[in-house]
């Protein structure tokens, strides 16, 4: 019952990361736009948004249940950079439906849509790079601070994050729209493949110079090498994908590239659920609660609410073309 409840988990978390991700890297590149583009962006994004926020919530849920411990020490150190990341979470969401009901404040709305969508993957992003240089732990429980959390390397995963889920977002508007501003993603894609690229490139140099426990992984494992080689095989792929104008492959080699960085943590941090400091058994809640989970949330909540991502995602297939966002 813990694998099956870890197995969950990691799905969750990567459907949040590729579905939010994307409209959060939408959200970013709203900077770049003009007025007409812009409502086209949010034309792409907004039958799905708010439900890709639904991953987020059941992540939480499934690890507060699941995984209380790791619940628990996780909210402990970052407690700060979780409260901002959901008040920019907040933020956005309202900016995302006030911008068109207030004429001369728009302006605001939008620097709010940008600067929730930048705060939150930058949040992200700096949460999973202190976890892969270690957080202070002793005895299972968190001893850091309130910024024991934070380092350079941290803040450079940050950075790298805002750089993956733009070029996610740059796939999805490729994927969805038409005119000015699918050329425009289609120019964005190139440069941001490299800037992603160039950030895993310097993230492994980092950790390497830093001696980071977590890189004896890749000697005592060395199938993680695979990951490496799927990421710049999609890569690659989506670089071609782009040149061709081939529409529906960008958002495919993106997503690509995210699950094997996904799967390279996944793999490296295995059996921990917080390296290298609490194991998934530690973390787990008695058997008989997990069990109680698993007739509820586990055979009806998660299936159904996987089903009406997929059915939403199905009905709202296919290009925005000239719609706009009211």
């Amino acid at each position: 019952m813990i694998l099956f409840w870890a197995a969950l988990l990691a799905v969750t978390i990567s459907l949040y990361v590729l579905l939010d991700g994307f409209d959060l890297g939408v959200g970013i590149l709203f900077a770049f736009a003009d007025e007409p583009n812009r409502r086209k962006m949010l034309s792409a994004i907004s039958p799905v948004w708010d439900g890709n926020e639904t991953w987020l919530v059941v992540t939480g849920t499934a690890m507060f249940g699941a995984f209380p411990a790791a619940y628990a020490a996780l909210l402990s150190a970052f407690y700060l950079p979780l409260v901002l990341m959901l008040c920019a979470l907040i933020l956005r969401g309202v900016a995302f439906e006030f911008r068109y009901k207030s004429l001369g404040f728009r302006w605001f709305w939008d620097l709010g849509f940008v600067g929730g969508s930048f705060v939150a993957t930058f949040v992200q992003g700096m949460t999973v790079g202190a976890l892969v240089e270690g957080l202070p732990m002793k005895d299972g429980h968190y001893i850091g601070g309130t910024l024991g959390w934070f380092s350079p390397f941290a803040a450079l995963c940050g950075l790298g994050l805002v750089l993956g889920y733009s070029l996610l977002g740059a796939s999805w508007l490729v994927r969805k729209c038409e005119g000015p501003i699918r050329e425009r993603a289609y120019r964005w894609l190139p440069v941001l493949t490299v800037g992603v690229l160039a950030f895993l490139a310097c993230a492994f140099v980092a950790a390497l110079a830093m001696h980071l426990d977590l890189m004896n992984r890749w000697l005592e494992r060395p199938y993680l090498l695979v990951f490496p080689l799927i990421g710049a095989f999609s890569a690659y792929g989506l670089l071609k994908s782009a040149k061709q104008r081939n529409d529906l492959a960008p958002f495919r080699y993106s997503a690509l590239i995210f699950m094997a960085a996904f799967g390279t943590l996944a793999c490296s941090f295995w059996p921990f659920m917080i390296p290298f400091a609490l194991t998934v058994e530690q973390a787990a809640s008695p058997p008989a609660s997990l069990a109680f989970m698993f007739w509820g949330a586990g055979l009806f909540v998660m299936p159904l609410t996987l089903i009406y991502t997929l059915l939403v995602y199905r009905l709202f297939r296919g290009k925005v073309a000239d719609a706009h966002y009211e």
